[in-house]
């Protein structure tokens, strides 16, 4: 068992990138959080759009993000690390221009607007992440991370606060609101280009082996990995729909849930990825398996009080929920970057991404249709295959490194 890694506060920075990039990040997820929960409020009230076709528009994006993910990881693979992070801000910079471009009743204008959104934030993750691996190593790298999700769930936070305190203003405020978007993006992307991070990547290795790695002792993790994101759309969307259409609690407790969520997200994802270093990755993100699925029991259990006892205990149950979600993901990416050889590290993070943004995808309509047929249904579902992705991830083998040219995978800390 290892000991707990301490980082200073001036390491962590250095190990996210340097000053400047950590400023990027913040300016990036400040206008994603100006945007994001309204584009759909966008395309309804200023573009004059039915909700239908905005939110086809939007589904096509995202899916649209995550066939470039191939592409990406190539990129990637090449050696490209900011400048890579720096075209994910670019291209949501033209996006938001077509938004602003686009006239009202012109659906195609939006959905292509959504189309660069959706690439920009599918193609971010991985580039990210590849950077700080570059710059980082060990246990340091994820606490980098874990920072740096910290730092994003904060930012996006103020930046849904500003967005939701200028909603009074109607279709002026949404325009000016997608403008300081656009603007954040380009100073992130210039900020991003700035840092000058390139990884010096060693002798290739055969062609027959890169095209192989590092299938195919990932493909348990990629899997589990779809069921592991669901926790991050429990609190956006599985709470409110129990909450108000099945208690009929008021808007304000899944409110107060997504509050809680991100606040105990910002304060606690670094100190709680910092204490479970004593341990392997994957250990780690086994466990984060068997917390989400009892948190996803304790839902089952909430629901089955009386009717003043269900909405307090299913907020209670929540907290146990964002402990999972912290854990997953201060576990995840970290195990895909110390488990993967450098030189096929940009295209394996490609492959969680795609694992990842399938899941998010896929969870709404999942959590929607199972729903309606009771609390066992959605939460005993979620729990069953939850714990069934955690046994995945804990039995799955590590594969051997079979490049030449790689970098230590950090064996005792897998």
């Amino acid at each position: 068992m290892a000991t707990i890694t301490r980082i200073q506060p001036s390491a962590l920075v250095r190990a996210s990138g340097g000053p400047r990039y950590v400023v990027a990040l913040a300016v990036d997820a400040l206008g994603t959080g100006l945007l994001r929960p309204f584009l759909l409020l966008y395309g309804v009230t200023v573009l004059r759009l039915s909700a239908p076709v905005t939110g086809t528009a939007m589904t096509v994006g995202i899916v649209a993000g995550l066939v470039c993910m191939p592409a990406v990881g190539r990129w990637l693979d090449r050696g490209s690390r900011s400048t890579v992070v720096a075209a994910s801000m670019l291209v949501r910079v033209l996006g938001v221009a077509l938004l602003l471009a686009a006239p009202e009743g012109h659906v195609w204008l939006f959905a292509t607007a959504s189309l660069f959104l959706g690439i920009g934030n599918q193609a971010w993750p991985a580039a990210h992440a590849a950077l700080v691996a570059t710059v980082a190593h060990g246990r340091e790298r994820d606490t980098a991370l874990a920072g740096a999700r910290a730092l994003r769930n904060a930012a996006l936070g103020v930046g849904a606060l500003l967005a939701t305190v200028c909603m009074a203003g109607g279709t002026t405020a949404l325009r000016a609101l997608a403008a300081v978007t656009a603007l954040s993006y380009l100073a992130a992307a210039a900020l991003t280009w700035s840092v000058h991070v390139h990884a010096q990547l060693a002798e290739p290795a055969p062609a027959k082996d890169r095209d192989d790695a590092p299938a195919p002792r990932m493909l348990a993790l990629l899997v589990a990995n779809v069921i592991y994101v669901f926790c991050l759309n429990v609190p956006e969307i599985a709470l409110p729909l129990v909450l108000v259409t099945q208690l009929h609690a008021s808007p304000v407790w899944p409110a107060t849930v997504f509050v809680a969520n991100t606040a105990l997200v910002v304060t606690l994802q670094v100190p709680v990825t910092v204490l479970m270093s004593r341990f392997s990755r994957r250990t780690v993100l086994a466990l984060s398996g068997v917390v989400l699925a009892a948190s996803y029991l304790g839902f089952l259990a909430a629901t089955s009080l009386g009717h003043s006892w269900a909405t307090p205990a299913v907020a209670a149950v929540s907290v146990l929920c964002t402990i999972g979600e912290i854990i997953y993901a201060g576990s995840a990416t970290a195990l895909v970057t110390a488990l993967v050889p450098a030189p096929v590290l940009g295209r394996a993070l490609a492959r969680f991404q795609l694992s990842t943004g399938f899941g998010l995808a896929v969870s709404p309509a999942v959590i929607t249709t199972l729903a309606p047929h009771g609390p066992a249904a959605l939460w005993g579902s979620l729990a069953a295959a939850t714990l069934l992705s955690a046994s995945a991830v804990a039995t799955e083998k590590d594969q051997a490194t079979r490049l030449s040219g790689c970098r230590p995978r950090e064996r005792a800390g897998l």
